[in-house]
């Protein structure tokens, strides 16, 4: 009896921890922004707001940009789509594995490979055609949001397309139906909620992002980029507040006038027939449109890439490109110890991220904690709250008692981990709902507690999702840079932060050997823990030998 008070005590102390860490972790940095940029020496103060918007340029090329990257990121990512979806078994298996490598972006790699090939002396509009473009500005930045954006906001999509009744488009082609028709009529009315999601996404990142516009912007400015020199160079930490509640504002907007349809839009629905193949015809004007603009889309991302490969190995002298590997000597001077802690970190945030949002799919879903759905909506704020107003709230709140951990490496690694558990929590989620609950039901019924139900019934059955999260959370916080800019102090730099600062010091081949590493990394640690739980083997298949009894 008193071992079973003492599990529930546990248990309850579990879930009000989980609430209180949430609270503490993402709501109150989150309010404590609001708070500095109203309140100026502790009285209410609109100046900072007055002055924001006096600059009318500033807000309009903010938004300028956004808009038109999302627009620009709905057209590509729909295009490679539906391009995926009507190609042969090869085909899509190419095009995955493009997708899959190029989504461990590390930040400004689009950036750094479009300066090396298109460029003042770039490889392409110098070396080969000759010309002396000026490749930056306001078109240069969306052009390399839509293609940092590219990978992820394609394979979405194509999660969903890989869901899509089958049934019905071979009914239509049964009614002869052509391709056009089909994708017109069929596929994109289908695609209206993931498309909508895509294009928040696209617009939530875009209008964030200051290193793009830093690294390729030139005179082009943005409230993002401006809010990062108020910081770093102004150290006026209430105005960087302000512009990022001007940020915020409309992006909160949005996302709540479009909640209703993202609801909708779940990860079951792209199991629904995944496997199942239907026959369609490669012909028609606007398939033919889609499939050139998806071809050429593919093929910069992979030029894009494939430069940041060829940087990492050469180097000019005298005017000719040259194999060496002394980039890569030299960038052991910028580097040292940081890529272990890089990994430490990431480490830390992939278990402490899949674990929190493990519990709180656990406590809403299975057991349906009503104080839970609170905890789930704070959860799921760093989704749509830019990285620098996350960070930025980070070190207004916890530069005093009682949380005083500014300049340590907890504020960091804290950092990073609650701004990638809305991933968390949704794939966990969407997990829950498929835990059988017959096998939880037998659990208790033989006498085991709660913690026994997470242990042997929850854990084995949502492996996929503890594995996607972890996934997830290792690589965002091995390529994140907005979030934790204001945070980390010089003596204790990620790889990301180290990159920043030597492409804008104009080493962009150190960049490259940076980002080439940041890949290989994410690569190492997918394969290791696709390895280490059973998803990957290397095993050899010998053909099964029959038991024959000889009679000797």
């Amino acid at each position: 009896m008193k071992k079973s008070k003492a599990i529930n005590l546990l248990d309850l102390l579990v879930s009000l921890s989980l609430g209180a860490l949430v609270i503490i972790f993402i709501l109150l940095p989150f309010l404590s922004v609001f708070k500095e940029s109203f309140f100026v020496d502790g009285n209410f103060d609109l100046g900072y707001y007055r002055e924001i918007f006096a600059r009318k340029t500033l807000i309009a090329n903010t938004f300028k940009m956004g808009i038109l990257t999302t627009l620009l990121a709905a057209l590509s990512s729909s295009c490679v789509a539906i391009f995926y979806f009507f190609a042969g078994r090869k085909t899509k298996a190419f095009i995955i594995a493009i997708l899959s490598i190029t989504l461990i972006s590390p930040p400004f790699v689009s950036s750094l490979s479009y300066i090396s090939l298109f460029g003042r002396r770039g490889l392409i509009t110098y070396r080969l055609l000759g010309l002396n473009l000026y490749p930056y500005g306001m078109w240069g930045v969306v052009l390399m949001q839509v293609l940092s954006d590219l990978s992820l906001n394609s394979l979405l999509l194509i999660g969903f397309l890989q869901g899509l009744d089958r049934n019905v488009l071979n009914s239509a082609r049964s009614l002869g139906a052509k391709t056009d028709n089909i994708i017109v009529d069929l596929i994109f009315p289908a695609m209206k909620n993931s498309l909508i999601a895509v294009m928040l996404l696209s617009f939530f990142r875009s209008i964030s992002d200051f290193g793009t516009p830093a690294i390729i912007g030139g005179r082009f400015t943005v409230l993002s980029l401006e809010s990062y020199f108020e910081v770093i160079a102004n150290g006026n930490l209430a105005k960087a507040a302000a512009m990022n509640v001007v940020i915020l504002l409309p992006t909160l907007l949005i996302f709540l006038i479009f909640s209703k349809d993202l609801s909708s839009t779940n990860m079951a629905q792209y199991k629904r027939g995944a496997r199942e193949e239907v026959d369609l015809q490669r012909s028609g004007f606007f398939y033919y449109t889609i499939s050139t603009l998806a071809i050429f889309f593919i093929l910069w991302i992979l030029s894009l890439y494939g430069s940041i490969i060829l940087n990492a190995f050469t180097k000019m002298k005298k005017g000719n490109l040259v194999f060496t590997l002394d980039n890569f000597r030299e960038t052991k001077f910028f580097i040292g110890d940081v890529v272990f802690r890089s990994i430490g970190y990431s480490l830390v945030s992939a278990l402490g991220g899949s674990l929190l949002g493990l519990l709180i799919g656990y406590y809403l879903i299975i057991r349906k904690e009503r104080f839970m759905k609170f905890i789930d909506l704070v959860a799921n704020l760093p989704y749509i709250i830019p990285g620098t107003f996350f960070g930025l709230g980070y070190l207004l709140f916890f530069r005093s008692p009682p949380i005083a951990i500014t300049g340590t490496s907890a504020i960091v690694i804290l950092n990073v981990l609650f701004k990638q558990l809305p991933f968390s929590t949704r794939v966990q989620n969407a997990a829950m709902k498929d835990v059988d609950k017959n096998t939880l039901n037998s659990i208790r019924d033989l006498g085991g507690s709660y913690f026994n139900e997470v242990v042997d019934g929850v854990l084995p059955m949502t492996k996929n999702a503890i594995r996607v999260t972890m996934i997830n959370a290792f690589t965002t916080t091995m390529t994140t840079v907005g979030t934790i800019i204001f945070l980390v102090y010089p003596g204790k730099k990620l790889l990301t932060l180290v990159m920043f600062d030597v492409i804008q010091s104009g080493k962009y081949n150190v960049g490259s050997v940076i980002a080439f590493y940041i890949i290989l990394i994410c690569l190492a640690f997918n394969i290791l823990l696709r390895l280490l739980m059973g998803d990957l083997t290397f095993k050899k298949k010998y053909p099964r030998r029959e038991n024959n009894v000889s009679a000797n």
